[in-house]
């Protein structure tokens, strides 16, 4: 284990969430703020009239990495997941992406509306087919749509969550999820096949 880190090397991030998402982030009576400070070792302050949150490390913290784990933890209940998704976050091979459904449309409120109907599907169905093949966790807040997931299957959420805002149909971005899905499984599989001085 390493030794904790000196107060000079003590950093800090600045995170601006939706007002609306502040109770989450706080939980009830300060559950998810004091289980996010303890596991990460990291302090937080939240301004519950501006949405501002500071993410800092203390001179307790073991790990530099998890105030960064911290931080995407932070943004991910701000951008809409559920913070029990969201701790998930501070696994080492746990990722989060955001995608701006602005850049890739626009601001035109008609165009976001339509890329987000597709995105989630008849009766949620697009998103759990993405969450379920993958293996990820998918929200969709406002004008920005979250990815929660290991590197490969993030990357795989991804291209499909691109395929959808371009256009493509959903029975073209199905048969690709279905594809990856197996390449994943079968990688999978011979990772486990492997013998253990192979995977050194």
């Amino acid at each position: 284990m390493s030794d904790p880190m000196p107060e000079e090397d003590i950093s800090r991030f600045y995170i601006t969430i939706p007002q609306d998402r502040i109770g989450a982030l706080i939980g009830p009576d300060g559950s998810v703020k004091n289980r996010l400070e303890r596991e990460a070792g990291v302090e937080i302050d939240i301004d519950s009239n501006t949405g501002d949150v500071i993410v800092r490390s203390t001179s307790e913290t073991e790990d530099p990495f998890l105030v960064i784990k911290a931080r995407d933890f932070v943004t991910a209940v701000g951008r809409g997941f559920n913070p029990q998704v969201a701790f998930t976050l501070l696994q080492d091979d746990t990722y989060l992406e955001i995608i701006n459904l602005k850049l890739a449309v626009g601001d035109n409120p008609r165009k976001l509306n339509r890329i987000r109907g597709r995105i989630i599907g008849r009766g949620g169905r697009t998103r759990k087919v993405i969450e379920e093949t993958t293996g990820t966790r998918v929200t969709i807040y406002g004008k920005t749509v979250g990815i929660i997931g290991t590197y490969e299957r993030l990357k795989v959420a991804r291209e499909a969550l691109y395929l959808l805002i371009d256009g493509a149909k959903h029975g073209t971005v199905y048969r690709f999820l279905e594809e990856e899905a197996r390449i994943l499984k079968m990688r999978a599989k011979s990772i486990w096949k492997k013998p253990p001085e192979e995977l050194q």
